[in-house]
């Protein structure tokens, strides 16, 4: 039996596939959860609008600057309230880079023996974790004014073996100094975003102990296809997440809720073009946001006056 298509049936065929394709591409890039998150952003507001980060409220002040002077993308950043300045690492060429607050270069120390660093983080003076994406490594590492190389195989060093995926490793670091937590992000496949308590702060007079803290479900309600940067709050106690592909900044709550957010978009938050490839963010203590991006890009986002 012959069957014979109509003008009608191909019209309904098409449909049903670009029904199809929309219904894919929304649960791939998460759409439908954004979009609701866009509705109930407004009404978190008065709940949360004084007692938080509130990204909403931010705009940028310096736009895709390039930083001069790097042989190789920066992967990462945090702010080091004691010298003032911004510090990210390189994975290719390995470099620790020193930054100052207007995204100029101030000094850079090669990293020996560290395969494929990918972010850093500021723990208390002159001491600081960075964690090796591929092989899972957190790398605790001291730098002072003098000093001019930085070597692994010195260092204190934690390995996990948790979702091991290839390229898709650690890519994002954030401290909590009052609840000793140093909170770790896996890239994707999937988004996960450990809490890990005993390291850095390992006591010498204790045996060593180390507790992971994993919530599937918190990240699964994350909206996002990658994390890339991460940024703890201690005022709010508020967890920041930069996801690069979503070209989107999440704000959590302390029960890990998506609370508000910062669009990296054409047009948001004052952009005049949409930031290209996010890779780090940081915080200052006045709550100034700093943002890197590939290829080497420098952005400042500040609260709009009132």
């Amino acid at each position: 039996m012959r069957v014979v298509l109509t003008v009608k049936h191909l019209v309904v065929l098409l449909l049903l596939l670009v029904l199809g394709a929309l219904a894919l591409a929304g649960q791939e890039f998460r759409l439908f959860e954004r979009v609701w998150f866009g509705l109930q952003e407004g009404r978190y507001a008065v709940q949360w609008r004084e007692r938080s980060i509130w990204l909403p409220d931010y705009e940028v002040q310096r736009e895709a600057q390039p930083i001069a002077g790097l042989d190789a993308d920066l992967s990462a950043l945090t702010y080091d309230p004691d010298r003032k300045s911004l510090f990210s690492v390189t994975n290719k060429l390995p470099h620790l880079v020193e930054l100052s607050l207007e995204g100029q270069v101030l000094r850079k120390i090669p990293l020996v023996g560290f395969g494929d660093p990918e972010a850093i983080e500021y723990i208390s003076p002159g001491v600081y974790v960075i964690a090796d994406e591929r092989l899972q490594r957190l790398i605790k590492i001291r730098v002072d004014a003098s000093t001019t190389t930085i070597d692994a195989a010195a260092a204190e060093q934690l390995t996990l073996g948790i979702g091991m995926n290839g390229n898709k490793g650690f890519e994002g670091l954030a401290y909590d100094s009052l609840g000793k937590r140093l909170f770790v992000a896996k890239e994707r496949d999937p988004v996960r975003i450990y809490e890990i308590h005993g390291f850095p702060d390992s006591n010498p007079d204790t045996p060593f102990a180390v507790h992971v803290v994993d919530n599937p479900k918190r990240d699964a309600a994350l909206f996002v296809r990658d994390l890339s940067s991460l940024q703890f709050d201690e005022g709010s106690g508020h967890l920041l997440a930069l996801s690069d592909e979503s070209r989107l900044v999440i704000e959590m709550n302390a029960k890990g809720k998506p609370i508000s957010s910062l669009s990296l978009l054409a047009g948001q938050q004052g952009l005049r073009k949409g930031v290209p490839q996010a890779e780090g963010l940081a915080m200052d203590e006045a709550g100034t946001l700093y943002l890197v991006s590939e290829p080497n890009l420098f952005y400042v986002f500040t609260k709009k006056a009132d």
